[in-house]
C-alpha cells in the first residue's frame, strides 16, 4: 500500500471529502487545504508528495499559486495536478505552463483520478544506480535528481526532468510527440500530445541561461531531437 501524502486544495468541502475518501480508499495519506493560505501552512508543516489543486480558489487562484510553488526551491519539485471545470484547450495549456504536471477536468471519476495521480508519481522518481548523463557541459545526475551546467544548478520540473533524462540517453534520434508521450509519461497516462510541446517548451526555458536550450531540436513534421551537433 502506498504511503505518498497528497494535499488536497479545493475551496468546495464536499469535493475535498469525496476526493480525500478516494484516495484514502486507494492507500494514499491525505490533508486538506481551502485556500492558498491554508495550502502554504500545510506545506511547511510537512512537504507533501503530489498537490491537487483547483483552479479556482478564493484570493490567490490555483493558477498563482502553482506558479508560486515552482518558484520555491522548497516546493519546485513537488508535482501538481489542476483540477477544473476549464475544458478549452488553451486553459489546458495555461495550467501546464503555470507548473502543473498534469491537468484533469470536472467532473472526474474517483477511479480516472487515482490513475492520473499514480502515473504522476511513478515518472517523478529517480532511476537509483544510473550513470550521470553529460552533454556539452550539461549533467544529470539520477542518483541525486540534480541537473547542472557548469557550475550551476538548473532549475526544472519533475517531468522536464524526466524528458531531459530520456532525450541525454536517445541523443541524435527523432521522436514524435505520441512517442514520447509512450516513452515518457506512460502509455495507460490520458496526455494530449500538445502537452510534450508545453512540456519542450519549459525544459527549452530551463536550459536558455546556459545555452543548452538549443541542444533541443525540432524537427518540422516529425517531433524533437536531443542534438550535440549544434
Amino acid at each position: 500500500m502506498s504511503e505518498k501524502r497528497i494535499l488536497i486544495v479545493e475551496d468546495e468541502q464536499p469535493i475535498r471529502e469525496m476526493i480525500s475518501f478516494a484516495l484514502g480508499s486507494a492507500g494514499y495519506q491525505t490533508c486538506e487545504a481551502a485556500d492558498a493560505r491554508q495550502a502554504q501552512t500545510v506545506i511547511a508543516e510537512r512537504l507533501p508528495d503530489l498537490i491537487l489543486l483547483d483552479w479556482m480558489l478564493p484570493g490567490a487562484s490555483g493558477l498563482e499559486f502553482a506558479r508560486r510553488l515552482k518558484k520555491d526551491e522548497l516546493t519546485r519539485e513537488v508535482p501538481i495536478i489542476m483540477l477544473t471545470a476549464r475544458v478549452e484547450e488553451e486553459d489546458k495549456v495555461q495550467g501546464l505552463e503555470s507548473g502543473a504536471d498534469d491537468y484533469v477536468t470536472k467532473p472526474f471519476s474517483p477511479r480516472e483520478l487515482v490513475a492520473r495521480i499514480k502515473a504522476v508519481l511513478r515518472r517523478g522518481g529517480p532511476q537509483a544506480g544510473d550513470e550521470p548523463l553529460e552533454a556539452r557541459g550539461l549533467r544529470l545526475d539520477p542518483a541525486s535528481h540534480r541537473v547542472t551546467a557548469g557550475d550551476a544548478d538548473v532549475e526544472i520540473g519533475p517531468t522536464e526532468y524526466r524528458l531531459l533524462e530520456f532525450f541525454m540517453s536517445h541523443a541524435e534520434r527523432v521522436y514524435s510527440r505520441s512517442q514520447l508521450l509512450d516513452r515518457v509519461w506512460g502509455s495507460n497516462v490520458y496526455v494530449e500530445e500538445r502537452t510534450v510541446d508545453v512540456h519542450i517548451r519549459r525544459l527549452r526555458k530551463a536550459l536558455e541561461g546556459s545555452g543548452h536550450d538549443a541542444l533541443i531540436q525540432t524537427v518540422r513534421g516529425s517531433g524533437y531531437r536531443f542534438s550535440t551537433r549544434v
